[in-house]
């Protein structure tokens, strides 16, 4: 999987992971992370997710990472807010008060560049990757934000009944990942209604990371 099968998602507008409301599970466990309102959340491949409005609803700081500028210019557009957009390096900031928005590679995305974050979440980045890109990727978000708190949301199914993305991400994995760095909990397993895109049975997780005492 490479860049232009996410361009050519947004541009025919084959987006049916994006979801109309803000997510549920955002809205029950964001409180299990340690934030003080103002924090500032980081949210990978964040796509024009409603979660982004939300969050500046409750008075957070948000900073996001998107591969697509067509995304972008639609959360914006939605959120009713003019962004002041410049180049730095290979990426284009979107900046608005409380919000920054990295569009290019997340992999570009670098730690001056970001700022300090407070905590981390993953809606639906992990899963959005193929296999051979996860270690890079996790690996890449520690080292992004000197390994932030992180409110992790995954799925699990028998990836031989569906091609990815959503791709099917175990607990296994998870810990294989992110085990050396963070203290791993699940906060939440719930059965996808209908099964994921009505053509399998899934799980959905909510992992909470914290920093492990290593």
């Amino acid at each position: 999987m490479d860049a232009q099968f996410w361009h050519d998602r947004w541009a025919s507008n084959e987006i049916g992971f994006h979801k109309s409301e803000a997510n549920p599970l955002l809205v029950k466990y964001l409180g299990e992370l340690p934030l003080a309102t103002g924090s500032r959340i980081f949210l990978p491949l964040c796509g024009k997710t409603l979660d982004i409005g939300w969050l500046l609803s409750r008075g957070y700081h948000v900073a996001g990472a998107e591969l697509s500028a067509v995304a972008i210019d639609q959360l914006f557009t939605e959120l009713g807010v003019t962004p002041t957009i410049t180049k730095v390096g290979a990426l284009d900031h979107y900046h608005a008060p409380q919000l920054d928005i990295f569009v290019g590679d997340i992999f570009s995305v670098t730690p001056e560049l970001l700022g300090v974050v407070d905590a981390i979440y993953d809606r639906a980045a992990l899963v959005a990757l193929p296999k051979d890109m996860r270690a890079q990727y996790t690996t890449h978000l520690a080292s992004l934000t000197a390994q932030s708190p992180q409110l992790l949301i995954s799925f699990e199914y028998d990836q031989h009944a569906m091609e990815g993305p959503p791709f099917s991400v175990t607990t296994a994995e998870i810990h294989q990942h992110y085990g050396h760095r963070y203290d791993i909990t699940v906060l939440a397993s719930l059965d996808v209604p209908g099964g994921l895109k009505g053509r399998c049975p899934a799980t959905e997780r909510v992992y909470l990371l914290t920093k492990g005492r290593r």
